[in-house]
């Protein structure tokens, strides 16, 4: 008995005791406070382990990507070679409810970025470097220069125009979006030569920053700019796609279209050939069919008038023959076999002529019944078929269908 109310003593005094806490994991340093070496190194780790990451689940949602590229403090640059480097391996950006999901089929190819990536890693980040690359009255050239009057933002000051926009101060609102133009030309610069004028793409860029302003959250803790890329490639990235092209195609067809495309680069890399839409279609696991049917689509209109030779004294046009057209010779033989024609039909009555007119259908090429013809003449069908056999049996005669029989062959 004894021995058990020592033991019970035992576990309450146990069971009563004060935990010993665990040693809390020291902080990890943040960007600001590594030396540019060590920052470049951890920016690498943690995009790299983002990457795997959305390798084993196909895809990254919004918020897990923000939860790294915040931490580390990407430039606009950045941001945009690592969403392109997503793209290139396939990995699907969708969001939640943080922003919406970027279009990432409509991104231009790797292959497209890289020369426009080569000019802009020597222009300045600053876009007042670009107002020299225009004339003096161009209006890319004033833009610029208007835009470059704007003061950047502190930190601070962007903190505090969040928490102003959150309770729907317009004002800060103007500001956020006025501070923040460059990063839209930023942008806008890498989409060059994607079929739409610069200009454009800083206009729609600047839509897509309207919007991120109106649905930016500071509590969430981003930092503006990384927010504010998604949505200015989101605005930019489809209006290339609805825009860009001559024929306008669907932007849920320009993603099949891009997905194909890229399916077609990997084969060539791993066959050495130009795979054909059969191991396009057995890779995708997609109909051949609707492969082919894409495959037709994606291909871009050529002008007619587009310039030939060195001279350029020639166009396309002139080399593509229409099927619709005669041959010279049958042209002249029609026109005499019509002349012909004419000149026996003069031979006949007015009437007879007539007739014969309206029922084959000589002169506008629309035959007529004995009806239709009766009606015409007010007489009944059956007098107007005596006068059809009538007029035939005239033209049967040697003196007149010799001069039709030669063109019989």
């Amino acid at each position: 008995m004894e021995e058990n109310n020592k033991k019970n003593a035992a576990t309450t005094e146990t069971a009563h005791a004060p935990k010993k806490k665990k040693a809390s994991k020291p902080a990890e340093p943040t960007v600001e406070e590594l030396d540019p070496a060590a920052a470049a190194k951890l920016k690498e780790e943690k995009l790299n382990a983002l990457i795997e990451k959305g390798k084993k689940a196909g895809k990254l949602t919004s918020k897990e990507l923000m939860d790294t590229l915040d931490d580390l403090k990407l430039e606009p640059e950045e941001l945009d070679k690592f969403y392109d480097k997503l793209e290139d391996l396939g990995i699907d950006t969708a969001g939640e409810d943080i922003v919406p999901p970027l279009d990432d089929e409509v991104l231009p190819e790797i292959e497209e970025l890289q020369d426009i990536e080569e000019v802009t890693e020597e222009e300045l980040a600053d876009t007042d470097s670009l107002v020299d690359t225009f004339s003096t009255d161009d209006p890319v050239r004033m833009y610029l220069k208007e835009i470059g009057k704007v003061p950047l933002l502190t930190p601070e000051e962007e903190q505090d125009l969040a928490k102003r926009m959150a309770d729907g101060d317009e004002e800060a609102k103007r500001r956020m979006a006025e501070a923040n133009l460059r990063l839209v030309v930023s942008i806008a610069k890498r989409y060059v030569g994607r079929g739409m004028l610069f200009l454009d793409l800083i206009q729609e860029g600047n839509l897509g920053l309207i919007k991120a302003v109106d649905k930016f959250d500071y509590t969430k803790g981003y930092k503006f700019s990384t927010y504010a890329t998604w949505w200015i490639r989101q605005a930019i990235t489809r209006a290339i796609a609805d825009q860009a092209r001559t024929i306008r195609i669907p932007v849920h067809m320009v993603e099949t279209i891009n997905k194909v495309i890229r399916v077609s680069r990997q084969l060539l890399q791993e066959l050495g050939h130009d795979p054909s839409a059969e191991e396009i279609a057995e890779e995708m696991g997609m109909p051949v069919d609707k492969v082919r049917d894409i495959l037709k689509i994606a291909q871009e209109p050529v002008s007619l008038e587009t310039p030939i030779g060195e001279e350029e004294d020639s166009h396309l046009g002139d080399f593509i023959p229409d099927e619709d057209a005669s041959e010279p010779s049958e042209a002249a033989s029609f026109s005499l076999l019509k002349e012909q024609l004419m000149s026996v039909l003069d031979t006949l009555t007015s009437r007879e002529k007539k007739v014969l007119e309206l029922r084959f259908g000589i002169v506008d090429g629309r035959t007529r019944t004995l009806e239709e013809v009766g009606k015409e003449f007010n007489v009944t069908r059956e007098r107007i078929r005596q006068i059809e056999a009538k007029a035939l049996r005239k033209l049967r005669h040697p003196s007149r269908s010799k001069k039709l029989r030669d063109f019989l062959n």
